[in-house]
């Protein structure tokens, strides 16, 4: 029997290596440049094998003849330790390839192509920060609706309720995709219903159209505040109420003067969809100007590095200068653009399309980009001209778009 002193003190000497043996098969060998390691030699179906319990010292001889014991039991049982442990790495293997997380980021490389970076790159970092922790490693077959809830509790309990109830979404599709891949039979996300705290969505701030003429006053005397860049800007949103995002990082490449068009690439886009934003003669006449500014820049709207767009912050902070903090936003030109638009008769699929809601059928989408062109250019007119005429203090009757 070994001792611990043997064990320590043993070396190989001139041999290459040296076998000490403990009794039941276990040995400890000892190789010429120090190391060693604890073995299991045993015999099955007539053949001698050998099987590896772990390096000495940090498997102690008590800890190496407890799991002597252990392979001992395996083989009055008629099983082979080796093969046994080959089935229970590949166990945890397939149980790693199964996990919750693997399964959500084989889901996420799925979506990738449909999403913009942004917005991706928010997928990934909540399911990491606030998912992949708690559950991230378990089996997803296995994990239960408390189990998902537990998770999500700390996100509520930070007052996040909105959050909480995205992160509660995207897991259910995470759960949906593992169902339909053979990983786990239902969505527990499901269970989840009325679980959450509910969330009241709130609207970003808009002003309603009767009071856009004000507004558009105010920033035609924006200049004795702030530049006369962001003056623009918010005036070419106005126009064209496209999301800020897709405004602030606009680049001469994407547009025709001469033509009179904008082409937003569908990497910018909020869908990954090509867009086509009529330009009216204001449109145009507010890029003449930028032009002069900006010609020396790839973007339309460039910051103090003029290799890099001006910020999200900027046109929001300008509304805040003019008085406009909780009364309105970039995005709020949109929703004041669609109510004002269907007042005037314009048809409701006209305005969607101008306004680039999601299109979730791909196919239909990458047809879409110029759907009812001829339309979005004369309503684009028709709102260019209407703005105009507002701000000049005419009053403001909706007419019909016919």
């Amino acid at each position: 029997m070994l001792t611990d002193a043997k064990c320590r003190n043993t070396t190989s000497g001139d041999k290459r290596i040296v076998k000490l043996a403990d009794g039941g098969g276990l040995y400890l060998w000892i190789y010429h440049d120090g190391r060693k390691y604890w073995r299991l030699r045993y015999w099955q179906e007539g053949k001698e094998k050998s099987l590896s319990l772990g390096v000495y010292p940090t498997v102690g001889l008590k800890d190496a003849r407890q799991k002597l014991e252990i392979e001992r039991k395996r083989l009055d049982g008629n099983l082979d330790p080796s093969v046994e442990r080959r089935a229970d790495k590949l166990r945890r293997s397939m149980a790693a390839a199964n996990s919750f997380e693997a399964v959500a980021l084989e889901w996420y490389e799925k979506q990738l192509h449909t999403w913009v970076p942004r917005h991706a790159e928010g997928v990934k970092r909540r399911l990491e920060v606030n998912v992949f922790p708690k559950i991230g490693k378990r089996p997803i077959s296995e994990i239960e609706a408390p189990e998902l809830l537990d998770a999500l509790r700390p996100i509520e309990k930070r007052g996040a309720h909105d959050l909480a109830h995205r992160i509660m979404q995207v897991c259910g599709q995470v759960f949906r995709y593992g169902i339909a891949t053979g990983r786990c039979q239902r969505d527990i996300s499901r269970d989840l219903r009325g679980a959450l705290t509910p969330h009241q969505k709130q609207h970003q701030a808009a002003v309603r159209p009767e009071e856009l003429p004000d507004l558009l006053r105010a920033i035609a005397g924006y200049e004795t505040q702030g530049d006369k860049q962001t003056r623009l800007a918010l005036d070419l949103l106005a126009l064209t109420f496209v999301r800020t995002n897709e405004l602030i990082g606009a680049e001469w490449a994407e547009i025709d003067l001469d033509a009179g068009i904008w082409i937003v690439p569908a990497e910018r886009m909020k869908m990954k969809t090509e867009h086509v934003v009529p330009l009216a003669k204001q449109a145009l006449a507010i890029l003449e100007q930028l032009r002069e500014i900006n010609g020396g820049s790839r973007f339309v709207f460039p910051g103090r590095n003029r290799d890099k767009p001006i910020s999200n912050n900027t046109m929001l902070f300008a509304l805040y200068r003019l008085g406009y903090k909780g009364k309105m936003t970039g995005h709020g030109f949109r929703s004041v653009a669609s109510t004002s638009l269907n007042e005037m008769g314009f048809r409701g699929d006209v305005i969607e399309r101008q306004l680039a809601h999601s299109e979730r059928d791909e196919v239909r989408g990458a047809y879409n980009r110029a759907e009812y062109l001829p339309e979005r250019k004369e309503m684009m007119r028709k709102w260019a001209n209407h703005l105009d005429a507002i701000r000049k203090g005419a009053k403001v009757i909706p007419f019909k778009a016919a």
